[in-house]
């Protein structure tokens, strides 16, 4: 277990660097999976600052879900967050999918936070 874990680390902050390079000072998306649930944040790196969330656990998405651990979660994670992103003025950002494959919920994240407003 350990290994995979140091692994998924060292593919984190591959990704992670390579965003700072390519991304002009732009916020970053931010997604976590676990197990049960979903999180996605949009950070400003440059003021140390998380300017937009949402997760699985928001009140406002925890009723109307029967799972936090699925595709239909994730878009609703990510049309939140996007939401929440353009009423603090951000359109502009970079996809920080962290150490997870571009697949199944993490792509569904982008996809629905694409089609809320957020350009990457």
């Amino acid at each position: 277990m350990r290994k995979l874990n140091s692994l998924h680390d060292r593919r984190k902050s591959r990704v992670r660097t390579q965003l700072r390079r390519t991304g002009n000072g732009r916020p970053r998306l931010s997604v976590f999976r676990s197990s049960k649930n979903i999180y996605a944040q949009v950070i400003d790196d440059k003021q140390g600052v998380t300017v937009a969330a949402a997760s699985t656990l928001d009140g406002a998405l925890k009723s109307e879900l029967k799972t936090g651990a699925d595709k239909n979660a994730a878009i609703k994670v990510g049309k939140l967050v996007a939401e929440r992103a353009v009423a603090a003025g951000i359109t502009d950002v970079v996809f920080d999918r962290g150490g997870y494959i571009y697949h199944g919920r993490v792509k569904a994240l982008a996809d629905a936070a694409r089609e809320a407003g957020l350009k990457f």
